[in-house]
Parts: C-alpha cells; sequence; structure tokens
C-alpha cells in the first residue's frame, strides 16, 4: 500500500470529501407517489442529505448559492452542482411517478452537534 494510504483513506485517489453541514436531519425521507404504478414499478430516485440541504437552503429559505455555500461548509460550485442533481431527481419524480428517497452519504454533520462541542 502506497505511503499515505492507510485506513480510512476512502475508495481509490483523490483528496477526502469535506464534511457538509447540514441544518438538520429530514424527518420525513421517504415519498411515494399517490396512486400505485400501472404495470412494473420503476426502481426509486435516491437523494443525498447534501443534495436536500442544497435544495432546501436555495429554494426554500431563498439563499444565495453562495451563502448556501457558507453555511454548509463548501464552494458555491459544490452547492450549484448538489442543487442541480437535487432539481433534476424532484422534477424526475414528479413527472415519473417515482420514489424518492433520502440517504445519508456518510460525510453530512447537523450543525447542532458542532454547536454542542
Amino acid at each position: 500500500m502506497p505511503m499515505g494510504m492507510g485506513p480510512g483513506w476512502g475508495r481509490g485517489r483523490g483528496r477526502r470529501r469535506k464534511l457538509r453541514m447540514i441544518g438538520f436531519v429530514p424527518e420525513v425521507r421517504h415519498f411515494y407517489p399517490a396512486l400505485p404504478p400501472m404495470g412494473q414499478p420503476k426502481p426509486p430516485i435516491f437523494m443525498t442529505y447534501e443534495e436536500f440541504e442544497a435544495l432546501r437552503l436555495v429554494d426554500h429559505e431563498g439563499l444565495t448559492q453562495e451563502e448556501a455555500g457558507k453555511r454548509m461548509g463548501v464552494s458555491r460550485g459544490t452547492v450549484w452542482r448538489a442543487l442541480s442533481s437535487a432539481r433534476k431527481k424532484v422534477a424526475q419524480m414528479l413527472v415519473e411517478g417515482r420514489e424518492l428517497v433520502i440517504l445519508p452519504q456518510g460525510n453530512e454533520v447537523p450543525k447542532n452537534l458542532i454547536e454542542k462541542e
């Protein structure tokens, strides 16, 4: 094993992913279409807490991507990518009548945990 690549390094090359600060862990993490699917059901769409937080901060709270990035502890570009992905997934869920599941990615930290320390 090359130097510097001990336990906890992650999968493959590159830098470790920065921690993402999220306002809270969403209580509702599963959305289903009201009507059962006709024929074979399509697989669910998975959204990360990071994508959910970007969508919440920009579209729900009305922050700019710059402000959202500061709150999440990431760059504006990272917020833009997460926001674009989240919007696409929400649109896909609504148009195709698919199930949406919000899951942690492992690098999200709720702000209330940081503030207590």
